[in-house]
């Protein structure tokens, strides 16, 4: 390990556009270890921040890639040829300026020439970096190679410019949204936050049946899918298409038209006396969804001419009509097709005031679980949820003083980059919140292990990107196609993350920055189970029958 006094390891070579190249003047052709303030610091370590001196210009890099390349030398006296070395080469992306008295701003005026020097960052420089947001609170986590030096954010670009949390499998995402909701929770303690919870991540009940949270018990409601009862009646036409007709078949735009004709009625019918309302295909009203079955079943088997001539939709909804018969016979399907509370306009209210976290007593996170709901209509139940959010602050007074963030865990499932799936409406839906709900205080937060699945348009509209571990090509070239251009070459360092490290970059850090998370406190439900522990002293029989019955009543 070297002990150095001067802090200048590196003097740049390169220069083009958006990267700089710098070679070493350390190490004797290596990387080494030097110490800096007491500490010790890892010369060319991918993500640590550099400052390139010239004159007056101070400008803070990070390293994206280091390597070593060879050279060769002349001969020492009494040798032959040439003998072949090596030198450190670091690669270096720009990130903004540090003045003399310590002020950092985003992007750089005045640009180094090739020569000048490159310096290890002394504590108090690094600390400036992170100094814009300190006095609001919001810390997340710390800096990996400088554990004292805290990472804070602007919870108010986090939440308003939407964010994507990014990353593969075992990664640490579940801890991520955890602390993130946990930190924001504990500094706004008005925080109106709905979290889709796909897999009982967040919310879950152990082996004596008692229910367990990633939250302490007076910030968060748990509220089953199935029990908050999203009825069928407040589906808009594109999600009622996408639940009840196969887009693949031949009589798909019949079936569509003769929908579309049916549903209007029957809205209007059932809500005549419902002042002030001009009813519309999508009006979230009542209707009877009986009436709507009969009437297909009446078209589909009508005749005329004592039954000598068939009707102009005979036979056109034989496959609609068995679809929508078999959902209504499935029980998993009650909590949609058949509602006990939500059976008239009037309960909408009630709905909207338990989602918000609205109903006494008061709660900022409501945790709607999704878990017990079938796979197939996961999608529409979802997307319904974020449509209600952004429809309940787009017609309210006071949106501006009551903004609503939407947490879409494994968004990929039902918010898809590919516009030709079964779930092409739900996908729209999602997609207007993420173009539009800024402007009425309902902020997106979308989380994905497979960033290229996900909507394009939503990721598009995101203004922050908090990336944990990627190692997949597709999903890393993806994420560099979206991320702002000065930011993209940061996107290979998501492959080297460890467990509950992430890479972020967005407008609500002063500076890219590669942290670690604190530990969330109390965790989610999210580890990996034990295979090895499991199966040497796993349990010698299991209650099989519960098993059972517990899937015969769809009930966990």
């Amino acid at each position: 390990m070297e002990r150095r006094t001067g802090l200048c390891i590196a003097r740049l070579t390169d220069i083009d556009d958006s990267r700089l190249t710098a070679t070493l003047v350390v190490g004797e052709g290596g990387f080494p270890i030097v110490e800096v303030e007491g500490r010790q610091v890892a010369v060319g370590e991918i993500g640590t921040h550099l400052l390139i001196r010239q004159g007056e210009i101070q400008v803070v890099a990070v390293v994206v890639r280091a390597r070593q390349e060879g050279v060769n030398l002349r001969a020492t006296a009494g040798g032959t040829g040439e003998r072949p070395s090596q030198r450190g080469v670091m690669e270096l992306l720009p990130l903004g300026e540090l003045s003399r008295s310590g002020e950092f701003t985003r992007g750089v005026v005045h640009h180094p020439t090739p020569g000048a020097e490159v310096h290890l960052m002394r504590r108090t420089e690094v600390e400036a970096l992170y100094r814009k947001y300190r006095h609001m609170g919001y810390e997340l986590g710390y800096l990996p190679v400088l554990p004292e030096v805290n990472v804070c954010l602007d919870p108010a670009t986090l939440f308003a410019r939407h964010l994507a949390i990014l990353g593969q499998s075992g990664s640490g995402k579940s801890w991520a949204v955890t602390s993130i909701l946990q930190r924001a929770v504990r500094i706004m303690p008005d925080a109106h936050i709905i979290l889709l919870d796909l897999h009982g991540e967040y919310v879950w009940r152990d082996r004596e049946g008692h229910e367990c949270a990633a939250f302490d018990n007076n910030i968060y409601r748990h509220v089953d899918a199935r029990e908050l009862e999203i009825p069928y009646w407040l589906l808009t036409y594109g999600e009622l298409v996408d639940l009840l007709i196969d887009r693949s078949d031949d009589k798909a735009s019949t079936q569509m038209a003769f929908l579309r004709e049916v549903l209007l009625e029957l809205r209007r019918k059932a809500n005549k006396g419902l002042e002030g309302v001009f009813i519309t295909i999508d009006t979230p009203v009542y209707f009877s969804l009986d009436e709507l079955f009969l009437a297909f079943k009446r078209a589909n088997e009508q005749v005329t001419d004592f039954g000598k001539v068939k009707g102009p939709l005979f036979g056109q909804f034989d496959e609609f009509i068995i679809k929508m018969q078999a959902r209504f016979n499935d029980v998993r399907y009650d909590f949609l097709f058949r509602p006990k509370r939500r059976t008239s306009s009037d309960t909408l209210a009630d709905l909207l005031r338990d989602f918000v976290g609205l109903r006494e007593p008061k709660r900022q996170i409501t945790v709607i679980d999704f878990s017990s709901v079938p796979f197939d209509v996961r999608p529409t139940v979802s997307a319904q949820i974020g449509r209600l959010a952004f429809e309940f602050n787009y017609w309210n007074p006071r949106s501006q003083e009551f903004p609503i963030l939407l947490m879409c865990e494994e968004a990929h499932a039902y918010i898809p980059r590919e516009e030709n799936t079964q779930y092409a409406g739900t996908r729209r839906s999602m997609e207007r919140i993420a173009k539009e709900g800024r402007k009425y205080g309902v902020g997106l937060a979308v989380v994905s292990q497979r960033p290229y699945e996900l909507s394009e348009t939503v990721l598009a509209q995101c203004g922050n990107f908090i990336c944990l571990r990627v190692t997949n090509p597709d999903d890393q070239e993806y994420i560099r196609g979206l991320v702002p251009d000065a930011e993209a070459g940061l996107v290979s360092v998501m492959s080297s993350l460890g467990r509950g490290e992430a890479m972020a970059m967005g407008e609500s850090l002063p500076i890219p920055t590669r942290f670690r998370f604190h530990r969330p406190n109390p965790t989610p439900n999210s580890n990996d189970i034990d295979f090895y522990r499991c199966w040497r002293k796993g349990p010698d029989d299991l209650q099989v029958e519960t098993i059972v019955n517990a899937w015969r009543s769809q009930r966990k």
